[in-house]
C-alpha cells in the first residue's frame, strides 16, 4: 500500500509539471512581433518603427530566413484565429491585434503579386473602405479660390506664383523650424504630460517622396526629417511641427510606449507597421492636431509675431495666404479620387499628374512630387483625409478644449481603431 503510494505521487507531480503552459494574450502578442519583423525582412520600409527586445528582432530575422511569403500569410491566418479565440482576456486588445494581422495578410497577399482594387486594398490594409468624391465636385471650390486669387495664367499657376512669394531661405530653415516646433510643443504640453526626457533630433535631407518623415527610435526620441528638395513655404513649419512632432507622431509614438508597451507589458506596441489600421489614427491624429494646437486664427498669430521675423518674410499678405491655406485644405479629398484612378488603371501618370496640378493648385513638380509618393505608398494616401475627418469628428463631439484635448490623448495613447472613432 505505501508503496504504491510513493509510486503514484511522482507520477501526479510529473504530470503537472509537464503540462502545457495556458495560451494568452501576451504569449500571441510577442508571436504578432515575431511575425511582422519577419515581413519586414520581406519587404523595406513595411516596418516603421521597433524598439522591442533585441532577441525578438533576431527571432524575427530567423522567421524571415525559414518561411516563404506563403508560409508566413498562414502564420499570420492562424495567429489571428487564436487571438479571436483569446478575446474574452481582453476585448478591445484582441480586436486590434486581429485588425492588425488582417491587414498583414492582406500585404503578404500584394506581396505575391495579387492585384486589389484601391477600395479591397484600403480596406484590407485600414479597415476603411473610402467613400470618395468625383472630381467635378471640387469645382466650386476651385471657383471660390479663383476669386481670392485673381490674374492672368491658369489658376494653378496663379496660385503656385503667389504662394512662393512665402519660400523660407535655405539658411532660414532650422531657426524656424526650431521655433516652429517649440511653439507645438508648448501648446500640446499645456494639455497632455510627456514622458519624461523625450526628445527628437531634425534633420533635413533630399531624394524622398515625402514633405515630412518621423522615424521613431524608441525611449521617447524621434528622428524628425524635412524634404528639402523642393523649396519649402512659411506655413509648412507649424505643419510639420505638429504633424512630426507635437502632437503628432512623436507624442503618439511616445505615450504608446510608456503606457502600453512599457506601462502594461504589451509587445505589440513596440513594433509599427506602416500597411495597417494604426496609421489611420496616426496620420489622422497627426494632421488634426495642427487645428487643434492652432485654432482659429491662433496660427496666423503665432506664424506672424513667431516664424515670419525668422524667416525673413513680409506680413502684408499673410492673412491673404492663410485664406488661400484654408479655402485649399476643402480640395484635399481630390488627391485620393486621382490616386483612386490612376492605381486602378483608369487614367495614366501624366493624367494623374496633370489632374493633381489642376485640383491641388500646385507646379508640375510638385504634383509629380505627389503622385511620385502614391506610386510608393500606394492607399496610405487615405489616412491623411479621412483619417484627419474621423478624429476630427470623434474629437470635435466634445464640448470645451479640456475635454477635446482629453478626448484626443485617449485617440493617441490607446489601442484605437478606426472602428472606434465616433463617426457623425
Amino acid at each position: 500500500m505505501s508503496r504504491y503510494l510513493l509510486f503514484v505521487v511522482p507520477l501526479a507531480l510529473s504530470s503537472a509539471s509537464t503540462a502545457a503552459p495556458r495560451d494568452n494574450l501576451n504569449a500571441a502578442a510577442r508571436d504578432f512581433v515575431r511575425l511582422e519583423l519577419a515581413i519586414g525582412e520581406k519587404e523595406d520600409g513595411y516596418i516603421d518603427a521597433y524598439y522591442g527586445p533585441a532577441d525578438l528582432k533576431a527571432e524575427g530575422q530567423a522567421l524571415a530566413k525559414t518561411s516563404d511569403l506563403p508560409a508566413l500569410q498562414d502564420r499570420a491566418q492562424d495567429l489571428r484565429s487564436r487571438i479571436a479565440k483569446l478575446a474574452a482576456e481582453n476585448p478591445r486588445r484582441s480586436r486590434f491585434l486581429q485588425a492588425q494581422l488582417t491587414a498583414a495578410v492582406t500585404r503578404l497577399r500584394m506581396m505575391r503579386g495579387e492585384k486589389l482594387s484601391f477600395d479591397d486594398e484600403a480596406l484590407g490594409l485600414f479597415g476603411l473602405r473610402p467613400k470618395l468624391k468625383p472630381l467635378s465636385a471640387y469645382d466650386p471650390i476651385l471657383a471660390r479660390i479663383d476669386k481670392l486669387i485673381p490674374g492672368k495664367g491658369t489658376l494653378a499657376e496663379r496660385v503656385d506664383a503667389f504662394q512662393d512669394g512665402f519660400l523660407i531661405k535655405t539658411e532660414r530653415l532650422k531657426p524656424v523650424f526650431d521655433a516652429a516646433i517649440a511653439g507645438c510643443k508648448a501648446r500640446t504640453v499645456r494639455h497632455i504630460k510627456l514622458p519624461p526626457k523625450e526628445r527628437f533630433d531634425l534633420a533635413f535631407v533630399t531624394g524622398k517622396s515625402w514633405s515630412g518623415y518621423n522615424y521613431y527610435q524608441g525611449k521617447y526620441h524621434s528622428k524628425i526629417e524635412v524634404n528639402t528638395d523642393l523649396p519649402i513655404r512659411i506655413s509648412r513649419a507649424v505643419d510639420l511641427g505638429c504633424h512630426e512632432g507635437y502632437p503628432g507622431h512623436h507624442v503618439l509614438n511616445s505615450l504608446l510606449e510608456q503606457r502600453l508597451e512599457r506601462g502594461r507589458g504589451w509587445a505589440e506596441f513596440s513594433v509599427y507597421p506602416l500597411f495597417s489600421p494604426q496609421s489611420v489614427i496616426a496620420e489622422g491624429s497627426a494632421n488634426y492636431g495642427i487645428d487643434l494646437a492652432f485654432p482659429g486664427p491662433q496660427k496666423l498669430a503665432f506664424e506672424t509675431s513667431t516664424l515670419y521675423p525668422r524667416a525673413g518674410l513680409p506680413t502684408r499678405d499673410a492673412a491673404r495666404y492663410d485664406a488661400l491655406l484654408r479655402a485649399m485644405k476643402d480640395l484635399a479629398g481630390s488627391r485620393m479620387t486621382i490616386a483612386r484612378a490612376f492605381l486602378d488603371g483608369r487614367i495614366s501618370e501624366a493624367q494623374a499628374v496633370e489632374l493633381q496640378r489642376k485640383y491641388g493648385l500646385t507646379s508640375e513638380a510638385r504634383a509629380k512630387q505627389s503622385i511620385s509618393f502614391t506610386k510608393q505608398y500606394r492607399t496610405y494616401v487615405i489616412n491623411y483625409g479621412l483619417g484627419e475627418q474621423m478624429v476630427k469628428l470623434d474629437v470635435e463631439s466634445r464640448r470645451g478644449t479640456a475635454a477635446r484635448w482629453k478626448r484626443f490623448e485617449q485617440i493617441i495613447s490607446e489601442p484605437t481603431l478606426p472602428s472606434d472613432l465616433k463617426s457623425r
